[in-house]
């Protein structure tokens, strides 16, 4: 078997940023074949280590060899473009066509479309920071590259980009090496995973799924390994106390074996972020939006919008980019007003609202007095428990705490601005884009926290596996600002679109063959059958006579809901009860009135053919 060819070797690495070390002596081979997807914790290093790779910044020690011939394309997290140039020149500038057949300008306008940016000649600082990452992502796939090297590239992408990204890495015949937070996407593009923890690298041949079987693996016997350490440094220690003196060669050993298991490096144990579900009372009156509708420029994001929110609602809120998701969000927290129909909140209801952006954050503060603004303790399921603990729970060790701000990763921000919004104890989330910029531990454990949250979650994201975990019903918006909700988690409503486009698709080919059918037959049997007399048939004369009578029972029926409907306002599970049938009776009422229609047109062309024959 023909062994890879390496394209880049990492050896005995070193870097650090004033009192952190980042990589202690680290190394890392990157071959042709590799499609690599690294991980951990915000703060450890991983935009560090795709720096290093792109040969953007150097380590302290160590060396990085790379073959003579390699090109890297790298995609940072925050892109910079020249604000003089369109986006399309700026996706173009420098690069060369892979041949004289090849049309650059038009493979990268075809991209560009894909990714939601429609107008490839706009200048590039009317861009917003999500429009400048994709545009950036097509420059870079763009570049003639053996290895690319990507910063989260999913960050931005709605479902339907990201599957096209799924796709074109697939395709993709050169290597890769990417930090991504989205776990459906690392499963299905890599092939191996590279974990940073706590200085060190580790290395799996596997996807996602399976890494996380053999770090369990790994970690298990990393802890077998140190308790059976502990077991071995008593014994040393109690020979020690004894009175151990090194005459010998022999003592000397046992004396220096001692010093070995003292000074060996602990295991140590993840942090996990765990905090108790804490909320406040939550009220029978929620958040009603009554026909709301909502746009800006002469675009309408949201219309005629209606929706009761139950004090048990997992709500995914999803859509292409652009579409309107944050601005639901913001009208229902009330950052926006509605420009039609009504918002109206309980007297109860405690918002938490986590924002595509951190709110303004005073950098010169430390972390810890930073969440003691919002409180000193917080009561849990477990009992009250201080700030600095609640930190700790979080990530922010003893020494972190009491950093400056300025100090944090943009992911650690993004993790502490979470960890304030979940200590005011709302008992609404409110959360745009959670799964932006943290890390996988940190969503992995948010999960596990929101599944037992005793309020309301409304949760917009792009993340599909967040999503499965998180939600139970979807808010999906499907064009000209209609929000269409859907039962289940994210794969319920792939599921459900498949099945609908299935169905589509079938009874579209039916009516075709239905259609040819009628027009052969019709064709055959025109030239000798005679045109029938109009009239009813024995069931549409029946149909007729009654339909006056069961159109009134209905709209009686309707009437009689609508009165319910006022008298139960309050009542919001009744309410939702009646708000369903009154659906059911409309939709009724509304078939009948068309048939309705039908039968008096019907009737009006009998009694004209009649008085013809007269």
């Amino acid at each position: 078997m023909k062994e890879p060819i390496n394209l880049l070797t990492m050896e005995h690495i070193r870097k650090g940023f004033t009192d952190r070390t980042l990589f202690d002596d680290v190394s890392l081979g990157i071959n042709e074949n590799d499609r690599i997807g690294v991980i951990g914790i915000n703060g450890t290093g991983k935009s560090t280590l795709l720096k290093m790779i792109a040969g953007l910044i150097s380590p302290d020690s160590g060396t990085i060899t790379k073959g003579k011939s390699l090109k890297i394309a790298y995609l940072p997290q925050s892109p910079v473009f020249d604000p003089t140039m369109t986006i399309l020149e700026n996706v173009i500038h420098g690069q060369e066509a892979e041949s004289e057949y090849h049309n650059l300008a038009g493979e990268a306008r075809a991209m560009l479309t894909s990714l939601g940016i429609t107008n490839p000649d706009g200048q590039a600082d009317k861009l917003s920071g999500g429009q400048k990452k994709r545009a950036a992502l097509v420059r870079t796939l763009l570049a003639p590259s053996g290895l690319l090297v990507l910063d989260e590239p999913t960050n931005h992408l709605d479902s339907a980009m990201t599957e096209w990204l799924e796709n074109y890495l697939n395709r993709y015949r050169g290597a890769f090496l990417m930090v991504t937070h989205d776990r459906y996407f690392l499963d299905r593009v890599t092939n191996r995973i590279v974990e940073i923890d706590k200085g060190h690298l580790y290395s799996y041949t596997a996807n996602y799924s399976r890494f996380l079987e053999l770090k369990a693996e790994r970690e298990e016997m990393a802890l077998a390994t140190e308790r059976k350490a502990k077991s071995l440094y008593r014994m040393e220690l109690e020979w020690m106390q004894r009175g151990a003196r090194a005459r010998s060669t022999k003592q000397k050993a046992h004396i220096g074996r001692f010093e070995a298991l003292r000074d060996r490096e602990k295991i140590e144990v993840d942090g996990q972020v765990e905090i108790n579900s804490v909320s406040s009372r939550l009220g029978k009156k929620t958040i009603i939006l009554d026909h709301i509708s909502k746009g800006f420029h002469g675009q309408t994001l949201i219309f005629d919008f209606s929706y009761i929110l139950l004090s048990t609602d997992r709500i995914g809120i999803i859509g292409p980019n652009g579409c309107g998701k944050s601005t639901l969000l913001k009208l229902i927290t009330g950052v926006y007003p509605p420009d039609s129909g009504t918002v109206e909140c309980g007297t109860t209801v405690k918002i938490g609202y986590f924002s595509q952006e951190n709110e303004a954050m005073d950098e010169t503060m430390r972390v810890i007095d930073y969440i003691r603004d919002t409180a000193e303790y917080i009561r849990t399921a477990d009992g009250m428990i201080t700030a600095s603990q609640i930190c700790e729970k979080f990530l922010f060790t003893g020494a972190m705490q009491y950093s400056v701000i300025a100090k944090l990763s943009g992911g650690e921000k993004r993790r502490l601005y979470l960890l304030k919004v979940l200590m005011e104890a709302p008992n609404i989330l409110v959360l745009d884009e959670p799964t932006n910029d943290l890390d996988i531990q940190t969503l992995t454990i948010l999960e596990d926290y929101l599944k037992t949250f005793p309020g309301i979650i409304l949760a917009v994201s792009h993340d599909r596996y967040f999503l499965d975990k998180i939600a139970a019903r979807i808010f999906a918006f499907e064009g000209n600002g209609m929000i269409r909700q859907y039962e289940g988690n994210y794969s319920d409503y792939k599921q459900a679109c498949e099945l609908s486009l299935e169905n589509s698709d079938q009874g579209s080919q039916k009516s075709k063959r239905t259609q040819n059918e009628n027009n052969q037959n019709n064709t055959k049997a025109e030239w000798k059958t005679p045109r029938t007399t109009l009239r009813f048939t024995y069931k549409e004369q029946r149909e007729y006579e009654t339909i006056d009578s069961e159109i009134a029972v209905l709209e009686e029926k309707l009437s009689s809901v609508e009165k319910e409907i006022e008298e139960n306002a309050a009542n919001y599970s009744r309410l939702s009860e009646l708000t369903s049938k009154k659906e059911e009776i409309q939709t009724v009422l509304d078939e009948k009135m068309e048939r309705w229609v039908y039968l008096n047109d019907l009737a009006e062309k009998i009694d004209a053919q009649k008085k013809e024959k007269l």
